[in-house]
């Protein structure tokens, strides 16, 4: 059983936030990328190339997610196959979806922000822009952020954390890198934070995601577990679900190739998905600790490195705390979205 900070045990099952509707919807927004990362599950497979048809998830596709998430205050997690600022529609769209009621957490390797857009996604409120950075440094960045300039990096990132404070700006502004040999992950973090001026410092596992498993052994620094997947259900298919370009509903983040079909949004609402027959399933088996009974999740490789207690929504809790303390706002900013979530320290996958 996992712990809270405080020593209180877990109960498992759905979040009382995702009874009526998933926490967080992760997209894939995008699968096109400007760089080639040798961590990345995509630059290892062939997934890239199976959404050649769809590279970007269509407007329609996306305000029908919005819409429908918007009545529940619900994460977008725009990320997916590739770099988010490359959708040419990308700052439009995710300024509808807050304009409706969304939560946006905004993953991005950074290299594509303008001043333009950069005051675009302030002004329209994205609640948490994520520098994925992985280095403090441009001879490390050359290598493990293979294709992108460290200078671009750096310079876009202080230019958000200033427009932040211009603009007075209730978006948070964090940074994360993942935890890989050859990487002082800890080195890495005061320098975003303390020369950076960023929120908050994720340090991410060397997760697989089914691609990477050959490299893990060789690459992770920290291979040890969250949880024993013989006691403990994955928290993913309580809290959140996964949606590909097309509108296909994926079973949870591990299934990035899009094996399996819990529904398609395009012609089912994601509240009908959500209570659907499929979820159900896992999550009747996983509570019934049998989990490893399912197919996928027999395979997976990534369900020990999940939490209950070190998730997304303490990593919102405490940008959000820094950052009223970087704006020197009063100790009354505490938000709903801080004070109903779970608790947790560091988030270990997307």
């Amino acid at each position: 059983m996992e712990k809270t900070a405080e020593g209180e045990t877990v109960s498992y099952g759905l979040r009382p936030e995702a009874v009526e509707f998933p926490m967080m919807l992760v997209l894939s927004f995008v699968y096109p990328c400007n760089a080639k990362c040798p961590h990345c599950p995509y630059t290892n497979s062939n997934i890239r190339k199976n959404y050649k048809d769809v590279p970007y998830m269509p407007p329609e596709i996306f305000r029908k997610i919005a819409d429908e998430a918007g009545p529940y205050n619900a994460y977008l997690r725009i990320s997916g196959g590739g770099e988010p600022m490359l959708h040419p529609q990308g700052v439009e769209l995710l300024a509808y979806a807050k304009s409706v009621g969304c939560r946006i957490g905004l993953i991005t390797n950074g290299s594509k922000f303008t001043a333009e857009n950069s005051r675009a996604l302030l002004a329209a409120g994205v609640d948490m822009i994520e520098f994925s950075v992985d280095a403090c440094r441009e001879e490390d960045y050359k290598i493990v952020r293979r294709g992108l300039k460290w200078k671009t990096l750096v310079e876009n990132a202080r230019r958000m954390v200033a427009l932040r404070a211009e603009l007075g700006s209730t978006s948070k502004i964090i940074a994360s890198g993942v935890n890989q040999k050859g990487i002082d992950i800890d080195e890495v973090e005061a320098f975003w934070v303390n020369e950076v001026g960023v929120d908050n410092f994720i340090k991410r596992k060397f997760l697989t995601w089914g691609a990477n498993t050959s490299l893990t052994g060789d690459r992770s620094a920290d291979p040890s577990p969250y949880l024993d997947t013989e006691t403990t259900p994955c928290p993913f298919i309580f809290e959140r679900l996964n949606i590909d370009s097309r509108g296909n509903v994926m079973v949870c983040g591990y299934d990035i190739a899009a094996n399996t079909c819990m529904g398609d949004v395009a012609v089912q609402t994601i509240r009908e998905i959500w209570h659907g027959p499929e979820f159900q399933r896992y999550r009747q088996m996983h509570l019934a600790n049998r989990g490893s009974e399912m197919e996928l999740c027999a395979s997976c490789p990534d369900w020990k490195y999940r939490s209950w207690t070190h998730n997304y929504w303490r990593v919102v809790k405490n940008a959000e705390r820094r950052r009223a303390e970087r704006l020197g706002e009063h100790d009354d900013f505490l938000t709903q979205e801080e004070t109903s979530v779970s608790s947790g320290e560091v988030l270990p996958s997307s």
